[in-house]
């Protein structure tokens, strides 16, 4: 997770926190030092039964991961620029573990997180844009869309016993690895008008049964907005770990996705949507979202109003989604998205929500979810959660984001749920902090 200072958190932990310290500039060529840090303290008075080894009670933990190495360019002459990074990621999880018990707090581990090479092609092809071809490989972070089915590879499990290894060293509400293990993408065209994609995606995520996709995506960008449409195809999935998730049927399935987001011309409106729909074996799945924001200019903090509505069917794949545009996008509810579910699918999603500036370098915001269940056979996550967060930088090197909710389920884990113990509304706490240097 990783612009500006009151940007959202999503564009915070994207851009902000990677600060690149030039070593070398010179002659084309420059060479800078990588570093990203997060660390955060959370509770939960609820624990939730995903893993099997909760017991009912609070959960205190504490996650922390460290991102390091080196990044760089080398211009050609007349020939566009090569570029590439090579990073380390330490990761951490201490205390009881997360509150569904996906890790147990006693996680660390240190190994490669980015290590890929590109080629931009500069103006070498005026038609195209300014760096019209860009064609890089390796291991790398993807993003399809706003995340709403790929944003890397995010889900870091810990050392929970699923009948498999799926330990990718702790950090599990941080994110900490988001690359995907192997790439090769070829992107097309410039900033505006029409561009396309081709990719090839391979995960080494045990918890998504190392999955390899291969992706066709085009776009139209304008100023009132953008549309695309994408193709994904599932290539092969590791079997061992596939039927341990029950993920065999992305051998071969096939996903759509049509989207837009756009002003329309209108200042203060935005608008976006998104419709998916996946062949499986066992049927046809779908997936949708319509979302409106209002920004009221003219007022104090100009604050930002948020509806959206968003369906996920029974038995939907939400492949690769993950954090994209901040707090809610594409994990609906920190207690929800992250604990006890739903997980984008089987539920149809009422989501509301109000943020302000009071600061240029302070955002505070409010977030309400809605969860209700499709098919309740397959259990009932319906329930309700508010969260009230801020996000502070401080100054260029440090952010401090609190974070309180407060959930209810529908059902407690005795009776189709996931909440241990009982349905009394829980109430979670968490303070992220990000330094940087």
């Amino acid at each position: 997770m990783k612009h500006t200072l009151a940007c959202t958190l999503a564009l915070l932990f994207s851009t902000t926190l990677t600060q690149a310290h030039e070593l070398y500039n010179q002659n084309g060529t420059t060479l800078n030092a990588d570093l990203e840090a997060l660390f955060g303290v959370f509770h939960s008075d609820e624990s939730y039964n995903q893993a099997g080894n909760r017991q009912p009670g609070s959960s205190n933990w504490r996650e922390g991961y460290v991102k390091y190495g080196l990044s760089g360019s080398q211009a050609l002459a007349d020939s566009g620029a090569l570029y590439g990074a090579v990073n380390l990621l330490s990761s951490a999880t201490w205390g009881d573990g997360d509150a569904a018990g996906l890790t147990l707090g006693d996680e660390r581990r240190t190994a490669f997180e980015d290590l890929y090479l590109g080629w931009r092609s500069a103006n070498l092809f005026p038609a195209l844009g300014e760096d019209g071809i860009d064609l890089s490989g390796g291991r790398q972070v993807v993003t399809l869309g706003d995340g709403f089915l790929i944003q890397g590879d995010p889900v870091n499990l810990g050392k929970v016993d699923l009948g498999a290894n799926f330990d990718r060293g702790g950090a599990y509400y941080l994110a900490a690895r988001k690359a995907f293990d192997r790439t090769a993408v070829l992107r097309l065209g410039g900033k505006q008008g029409w561009r396309g994609d081709l990719m090839w995606l391979k995960s080494d995520n045990h918890y998504q049964a190392d999955t390899s996709m291969a992706v066709t995506n085009i776009e139209h960008v304008a100023d009132a907005g953008t549309i695309g449409l994408s193709w994904i195809r599932g290539l092969d999935v590791d079997q061992r770990y596939a039927q341990i998730m029950g993920l065999e049927h992305r051998d071969g399935m096939d996903t759509v996705s049509l989207r837009g987001r756009g002003n329309l011309g209108v200042k203060d409106l935005e608008l976006a949507g998104e419709y998916v729909t996946q062949d499986r074996t066992g049927g046809r799945e779908n997936a949708w979202y319509l979302e409106g924001n209002w920004t009221f200019s003219e007022l104090p903090w100009t604050p930002t109003a948020t509806y959206r509505y968003s369906r996920f069917s029974e038995d939907f794949d939400p492949l690769f989604y993950g954090l994209s545009r901040g707090y809610g996008t594409w994990f609906q509810g920190e207690v929800a998205a992250n604990y006890a579910g739903p997980f984008n699918k089987n539920s149809q999603v009422h989501h509301v929500a109000l943020k302000g500036k009071p600061r240029d370098n302070l955002t505070v915001g409010a977030l309400y979810f809605d969860f209700d269940t499709l098919d309740t056979d397959q259990g009932n996550l319906g329930g309700r959660e508010l969260d009230l967060y801020v996000e502070w930088m401080v100054n260029d090197h440090l952010l401090i984001s609190p974070l309180v909710g407060f959930y209810k389920p529908e059902r407690s884990a005795a009776n189709g749920g996931t909440q241990m113990g009982s349905r009394d509304t829980g109430t979670y706490m968490q303070l992220v902090v990000g330094t940087f240097f």
